[in-house]
């Protein structure tokens, strides 16, 4: 297939060069000439991916018209701030027949729209021809050929496996899934409970607290997808318990690390600057925390890194806020069922 790729960050250029290894003819966009020089001369892109040596197959270019006007398939990997002027930029060149993917975890942040709805908007495309990538899978492991398993999800069967035929190989297993909306929300909450994890760990307060982050997090992120019109079976596979694990255990994790620096007493600024990447939890919290107070959805995690993050909130302030909060039964949705006589509230 003749395929092109929007964006040479790290997962971007992670997915050219699998795409390229698997013999397709893959054009790299890259906004910057000195990454697409870099890429061109020396197969390398040292600021994302300092030790991987990139395909010769593969082509990096700065004009987004060479990229996708020929393409049969075209994958989106820029941060979520940047997708509606990329798509939007790309739209007037993307061919009528074209495949358009998506590998960004987030949301716009002034529409607050699901990354598929805004590359709808901006390309005028059929949802059909959208969909996701997504699931456990940092760069650094899979441009290492580390076995890795990933789920393409897509309102047409068709669109996802041709997208899962294109992907998969011996160290990357790819599943599709129907539920588009469960696998983007599942992938961009994540990041929430991730740096929520990485603040426990960078004030040390045990795995205990670490494990009930993570637990409780998942409930958040259920509760709020499953009102957004999410399958709590999507968010219990890949996209949503697996991409859950991996970022808020990884080193590679973008948004651990950040937490970790702020739990450590970095202010927000200066950790973000450090990590030197986009940290996406950081744009999808006040996102996330809006939303739930709207939907009347219950999200105390979620309050509380936003407290950290954007009121001057203390790390500590979170712990304590979190730990102070009323009892409360663990499923809440169970427990108003009235399962058995003694669940009955008296």
């Amino acid at each position: 297939m003749k395929i092109a790729v929007l964006g040479a960050g790290s997962w971007g250029t992670v997915l050219a060069a699998v795409l390229s290894q698997n013999g397709h003819e893959v054009k790299l966009w890259a906004r910057r000439a000195s990454v697409v020089d870099e890429i061109s001369q020396f197969r390398s892109n040292h600021r994302y991916l300092p030790d991987a040596k990139l395909p010769e197959s593969l082509e990096a270019v700065a004009d987004l018209e060479t990229a996708v006007a020929t393409a049969e398939l075209i994958v989106i990997a820029v941060p979520s701030a940047a997708v509606a002027q990329v798509a939007e930029e790309a739209s007037c060149w993307i061919p009528t027949h074209a495949i358009v993917a998506h590998a960004v975890k987030g949301f716009d942040a002034r529409s607050r729209l699901r990354i598929s709805e805004v590359i709808q908007a901006s390309s005028r495309l059929p949802a059909e021809s959208l969909c996701v990538i997504a699931g456990p899978s940092h760069a650094e492991e899979v441009i290492a050929q580390l076995p890795t398993t990933i789920v393409v999800a897509s309102p047409s069967r068709s669109t996802a496996e041709l997208v899962q035929d294109a992907l998969m190989n011996q160290y990357l297993r790819v599943y599709t899934n129907p539920d588009v909306v469960g696998v983007e929300l599942g992938g961009s909450l994540k990041n929430i409970i991730a740096l929520a994890v990485g603040i426990a760990a960078g004030m040390g307060v045990g795995d205990n607290a670490k494990a009930a982050l993570m637990t409780r997090g998942l409930a958040e992120i259920a509760r709020l997808g499953i009102r957004l019109g999410a399958s709590p079976l999507t968010l219990a596979g890949l996209s949503g318990v697996g991409d859950l694990i991996v970022t808020c255990t990884s080193i590679h994790s973008r948004n651990f690390r950040a937490g970790r620096m702020i739990g450590e007493g970095t202010s927000v600024d200066e950790a973000l600057k450090r990590v030197g990447m986009v940290v996406e939890g950081v744009q999808t919290t006040p996102i996330a925390r809006n939303l739930a107070r709207e939907l009347g959805v219950e999200m105390p995690i979620t309050e509380a890194l936003y407290a950290i993050l954007f009121e001057g909130a203390s790390p500590r302030d979170g712990i304590v806020q979190l730990m102070g909060r009323s009892k409360s039964h663990e499923i809440e949705e169970l427990a108003k069922q009235h399962l058995s006589p003694e669940w009955q509230a008296e």
